[in-house]
């Protein structure tokens, strides 16, 4: 952890919002409608209830979605995207077909540094080069 003060006007700054395995999943999940929470759930398959109850939490802290709580037994929630949630919503699709376009490169680079090993190639540069 620093010891100094970051200044929260610093264009840096807002690269404190941290978006975990499942963010992106969700934002796209949340792309056309409100959704349930159990309906997300079913829809991702592979999240724990834990887990998409914290990212649906830290989405909703940092207002990329909004949550409506309806007062029925059992509760209903509904979440949807937020105007800011849509921008997001871009960047997820800019990122899907960065990751579409790129594939091949990136699982090369994968095998190449797997198939180092442990004691993955360092390129050290003098001040000669």
């Amino acid at each position: 952890m620093s010891n100094y003060a970051r200044d929260p006007n610093e264009p840096d700054e807002m690269l404190v919002v941290k978006p975990g395995k499942w963010t992106l999943i969700v934002i796209t999940r949340l792309r056309k409608d409100k959704r349930r929470f159990n309906e997300l759930r079913r829809d991702i398959g592979a999240i724990s209830q834990k887990t998409l109850t914290a990212t649906l939490r830290d989405l909703e802290r940092d207002g990329f979605i909004s949550r409506t709580l309806f007062p029925t037994i059992p509760p209903r929630v509904d979440y949807e995207l937020t105007d800011l949630g849509h921008h997001l919503l871009d960047l997820a699709d800019s990122w899907r077909q960065f990751a579409l376009q790129h594939r091949t490169s990136v699982e090369a680079a994968r095998q190449r540094f797997d198939a180092a090993g442990e004691g993955a190639v360092i390129r050290l540069l003098s001040s000669h080069d």
